[in-house]
């Protein structure tokens, strides 16, 4: 199931579904996820002249950005999908598949590190909660995925972990 922002995230079960938020700027409950050349409409991915397609989708654990928002929405994030889902290399290694709603997205390998724009935002502490070596492997900071199927991804959507690379 797909959380809408105003809704707290239910508790991970263990098996390869869990929740969701979508982070739309315009409010929407519904949010399309374009094909490898246009990833998420209206996102600043995909204005630029050579988009990086291992940075195309940007997710975050929904838990982690609502303690670190401290009740600030969390589109200031700036990240496309916020999901209740373990986001850590051991449960999602590069490679991994996950299908949201009817598009199907990957894990890439490039880090999604805390910036001057993050420390800006939430403060040099949490800069340096998701930033810290011995915890990088959670990844707290988030993922990147890139778009294998396009699709729409909707509030109540269904989020599975359909492949792990072995």
């Amino acid at each position: 199931t797909i959380l809408s922002n105003r809704k707290r995230a239910l508790p991970l079960l263990v098996s390869a579904f869990a929740v969701a938020a979508i982070s739309a700027c315009s409010g929407d409950d519904t949010q399309g996820i374009g094909d490898p050349d246009s990833g998420v409409p209206g996102d600043a991915w995909g204005r630029g002249q050579k988009p990086d397609s291992t940075a195309q989708v940007t997710v975050m654990e929904i838990d982690v950005a609502e303690m670190i928002a401290n009740g600030q929405p969390l589109t200031v994030f700036g990240d496309n999908l916020f999901l209740a889902l373990d986001l850590s290399v051991e449960n999602l290694p590069t490679g991994s598949r996950l299908r949201l709603g009817r598009a199907l997205l990957e894990v890439t390998a490039k880090p999604h590190n805390g910036c001057r724009k993050f420390a800006a935002r939430f403060g040099h502490d949490a800069l340096r909660l998701v930033a810290n070596p011995e915890l990088r492997h959670r990844n707290l900071r988030g993922i990147y995925l890139c778009v294998v199927e396009a699709g729409e991804v909707a509030v109540g959507d269904a989020v599975a972990v359909v492949s792990r690379p072995d």
